[in-house]
C-alpha cells in the first residue's frame, strides 16, 4: 500500500519529524527513508531509541492518526499503480493487499479503493513483519492459492525481500529507496504503461526460471 499504491511515505516521514520534534530529537528525511516498509513496531522502537519518550503503542497511535487524517483529506494514489490495479481487477483476477500499516489508514484506503481486494493482510495480523514472508504467505492462503502462483509488486527493500522469499514472482518498483539486488526480482522504474500482459510475461519468466 504505502509507496506502491499510494504515495504516503512523505506523510509518514512528516509525522515522524513532528513527533521527534516534540522531544527535541533531530530527525531528517534521510532518517525517515530508513524506516520505509518496516513493520510499525520496528519503526516505533527506532524512534524510541532515538529519544521519543513514549511507549511503542503510543508512537504507533500518534503516527497512524496523523497519516490517516492526511490521507483522508487527500488520498495520494499513484496513478500508474492504480491503473494497473484496475486492469487486473477488471480481468477478474483476485488481488490481495499486503501492508505493514494498521488501523484507520488501511480502513480508509480500502474504503476509497472500493471492492478490489479479495484479501487484506495488515501488520497486526502477522507475528513476523516484512522482510519475513509471513504476510505474503498469509495473503496467498486467503486467496486460496500458493504464493508461487502470485505476482507481487513492492517498492521498499524489506517488502521486496518479503515478497521474493514467499516464492511469488516479484516486481520491484522503488520510488523512495533503492531496490536490493536479488536474483529473479524484476526491477522497474515505473508501472506506467505496464499491462496485464506484461505481468503474465514476468510470471511466466519467473516460473520458467524456478522450474529450470
Amino acid at each position: 500500500m504505502d509507496g506502491t499504491l499510494i504515495d504516503s511515505e512523505p506523510y509518514w516521514i512528516d509525522a515522524e519529524m513532528n513527533l521527534t520534534a516534540r522531544f527535541g530529537v533531530r530527525w531528517t528525511h534521510e532518517d525517515g527513508l530508513t524506516l520505509v516498509g518496516n513493520p510499525l513496531d520496528v519503526s516505533a522502537q527506532v524512534l524510541i531509541d532515538r529519544g521519543v519518550r513514549l511507549s511503542a503503542a503510543e508512537v504507533i497511535a500518534v503516527l497512524v492518526t496523523e497519516v490517516a487524517a492526511r490521507a483522508e483529506a487527500s488520498m495520494p494514489w499513484v496513478p500508474d499503480a492504480r491503473a494497473l490495479l484496475g486492469e487486473v481487477v477488471d480481468a477478474g483476477l483476485p488481488c490481495a493487499l499486503v501492508t505493514m500499516s494498521i488501523g484507520s489508514l488501511v480502513d480508509r484506503f480500502v474504503e476509497q479503493a472500493g471492492d478490489v481486494f479479495a484479501a487484506v493482510v495488515t501488520g497486526d495480523q502477522v507475528a513476523r513483519g516484512k522482510p519475513d514472508p509471513e504476510a505474503y504467505l498469509l495473503a496467498a492462503k486467503r486467496l486460496g492459492v500458493d504464493a508461487a502462483q502470485c505476482v507481487a509488486i513492492e517498492d521498499s527493500p524489506v517488502g521486496i525481500r518479503a515478497a521474493h522469499a514467499s516464492g511469488a514472482a516479484t516486481i520491484a518498483v522503488p520510488r523512495q529507496t533503492e531496490s536490493p539486488v536479488i536474483h529473479g526480482v524484476t526491477v522497474l522504474t515505473t508501472l506506467e504503461g505496464v499491462t496485464l500482459r506484461d505481468l503474465g510475461r514476468i510470471f511466466y519468466e519467473h516460473t520458467t526460471m524456478v522450474s529450470g
